[in-house]
């Protein structure tokens, strides 16, 4: 099979084939949860090996990778919650040193990512703090949540101010501002002696009356809340980056006591959605100038963002805007 990144007898449009990037799937990367009879429902998310090999794409700072890897978490967490065929997709834009910031996961659990850093900026930030948080690494601007189910239906979409410092604050204030709903986020990634690891541990406070005690009155599903959030409080970065450590056991080790139910799980796996068909139909959409400029010694280089790859096309096969019949 030739590589799909280089031209070819065989015609761009018809070159849909997955180009060389790791074909990793984690069968039990997000573990849904719910306390029975209590209001509180949530989902944990190991990105395990999964994490390596998204972050490792790009070169980056590790304070830069660590808020990529939490941001690829919190959208595998936030995607597990959907009821339709789509995706969920976040992103932040400020005016720091990492203006742009990517996450989106399908209801399948296909993950991709990225965030981009102005050198500069970053190494300025970094003289005076060595290991910033993502308000000091994004600025402000403004963080937006995106669920799109697809061509025939209208894409759901929340903007909020960047507000907080880490990026599990920015969630919260997102949740509590724009949905009015009671939420407790804890995010982590890091580098370990097995590369890198992500996580998230997303915790909601169910509204209604769907799955709660009927006996339970309005104090006692508050301090139920309460207590799951005391118990959620004690996890440790070092539990949720630990490979070792399966997410049923340690979900046993904080609510075992609370009535825990696990979930069916669900996997997580690689899921860069680019080929040579999306990105040749992306030049055909430029005029014919604007390609002559893009080309040099006599092609075009396109780099996908997410899987950093180049995908180079003849300069003399691809029709612009202009020269298409």
């Amino acid at each position: 099979m030739p590589d799909p990144t280089q031209p070819s007898a065989t015609p761009d449009f018809l070159q849909h084939d997955r180009p060389p990037v790791p074909d990793i799937v984690v069968p039990r990367g997000l573990q849904p949860f719910h306390l029975h009879a209590r209001p509180v429902r949530g989902r944990l998310i190991r990105l395990g090996a999964l994490a390596e090999a998204l972050l490792t794409r790009h070169d980056n700072h590790p304070s830069v990778t660590r808020l990529a890897g939490q941001t690829l978490a919190l959208a595998a967490g936030l995607a597990g919650a959907l009821k339709f065929r789509g995706s969920f997709s976040i992103q932040a834009k400020g005016d720091g040193p990492v203006p742009m910031l990517l996450a989106d996961c399908t209801e399948g659990g296909a993950l991709r990512g990225y965030a981009r850093a102005e050198e500069e900026a970053l190494a300025s930030l970094l003289a005076g703090t060595p290991d910033p948080e993502a308000g000091a690494l994004l600025g402000k601007g403004y963080l937006a949540f995106t669920c799109d189910q697809g061509p025939d239906m209208d894409r759901y979409q929340g903007i909020v101010a960047l507000e907080g410092g880490t990026l599990a604050e920015m969630t919260d204030h997102y949740f509590r501002t724009s949905e009015q709903l009671r939420t407790h986020v804890r995010l982590a990634c890091d580098r370990t002696p097995a590369g890198w690891r992500a996580s998230a541990f997303i915790m909601e406070r169910v509204a209604g009356e769907g799955g709660i005690d009927p006996e339970l009155d309005a104090e006692a599903q508050e301090e139920a809340w309460r207590t799951a959030l005391a118990l959620a409080g004690t996890l440790t970065d070092a539990e949720l980056l630990d490979d070792a450590l399966p997410s049923h056991q340690l979900l046993h080790g904080l609510f075992h006591a609370e009535g825990l139910a696990l979930d069916r799980p669900r996997s997580l796996s690689y899921g860069c959605r680019c080929s040579r068909a999306r990105l040749a139909g992306v030049l055909q959409g430029f005029p014919e100038d604007d390609l002559d400029h893009m080309a040099q010694d006599g092609a075009i280089t396109m780099t996908c963002e997410f899987c950093n790859l180049d995908f180079r096309f003849d300069r003399a096969e691809v029709k612009g805007s202009a020269g298409r019949a």
